[in-house]
């Protein structure tokens, strides 16, 4: 079991997101900007990540007190041995697609050579593919759009939310026969929640509840507000010189806001399902990526 920075804690409550300025935090971002964390009597810093300084390497040197993570990628870290707890689910989709070059299904296609985020997201591709006897040969990717753009790959991995729209504004065309959404095909399993180091949680459980609580209504404020939100991402996605366009965010928060509805319940229910943490066991454990099953009351311990 890795050993966990013992560093003390200091000053305003560190929030990391796991990627650069998106749509996909604007949830978070408004409650900043709409004084929903001071309401709540948090004075909350908004650090994203570097390519040196990872969300999970922020959280395990305590320099960074939560951050969002895909379900899978949760549970293979506490399997590493870091203990975490989720203080809020926001997703209770999966966003995974794989898409092809036009009119090639991806399902057809063994021994594809698909691109796979270097960032380690994606548990339930390979699973897919070793499950539906597809041995695909993964392509580790920074920005997948060369190798895509240049057919250098068969097919790459894309969310829903984001990389997908950026290949169509680059003209790519997508349908039915070249796209592959996971949640269609039984493995829609939960992707972003709001994670903290356990010890952390055990020692601050009320800070947490005040977090938690401020974070989910900005969410809600933001799907009621969706121009007003994007307004306020332009301002983080200018604040970090990430490069986008107002249409590619706007996009993004529509999709990122249809993923935290619940397909059954029709409603956005901001909690983890137990079936879906089972799923994700079941996936993994038969994957060898788990060596042991991460227990739905271990992730909330609540």
């Amino acid at each position: 079991m890795p050993l966990l920075a013992q560093k003390k804690y200091t000053g305003k409550f560190v929030f990391t997101p796991q990627w650069t300025a998106h749509a996909q935090f604007a949830g978070y971002y408004v409650a900043q900007e709409k004084g929903f964390y001071k309401a709540e009597g948090l004075d909350v810093d908004i650090v994203h990540p570097s390519v040196s300084e990872t969300a999970m390497h922020r959280i395990q040197e305590a320099e960074s007190h939560a951050t969002t993570l895909p379900l899978c990628l949760a549970m293979e870290i506490m399997d590493k041995g870091v203990p975490l707890v989720n203080i809020l689910q926001t997703s209770m989709n999966n966003s995974t697609v794989i898409v092809s070059r036009r009119g090639k299904n991806p399902l057809t296609q063994k021994g594809a050579r698909v691109g796979i985020w270097h960032a380690g997201f994606g548990q339930v591709a390979i699973c897919m593919s070793r499950k539906e006897h597809l041995n695909y040969q993964w392509i580790q990717f920074t920005s997948n759009f060369d190798l895509f753009i240049k057919g250098a790959i068969d097919a790459t991995l894309a969310m829903s939310y984001n990389e997908y729209y950026q290949l169509m504004q680059m003209g790519f065309t997508f349908t039915k026969d070249n796209v592959y959404r996971f949640s269609d095909h039984g493995y829609n399993i939960q992707d972003d929640g709001l994670y903290m180091r356990r010890d952390y949680y055990e020692t601050h459980k009320a800070k947490a509840e005040k977090f938690a609580r401020a974070s989910r209504k900005g969410w809600e404020w933001a799907s009621e507000h969706p121009e007003e939100t994007l307004d306020i991402v332009m301002k983080y996605v200018q604040q970090n010189h990430v490069t986008t366009n107002r249409t590619l965010q706007r996009l993004m928060l529509k999709e990122i806001l249809r993923l935290q509805v619940d397909r059954d319940s029709k409603k956005r229910e901001f909690r983890l399902r137990p079936d879906m943490v089972k799923k994700a066991n079941m996936l993994m454990r038969s994957n060898g990526m788990l060596k042991r099953d991460i227990t739905y009351k271990e992730l909330l311990d609540r």
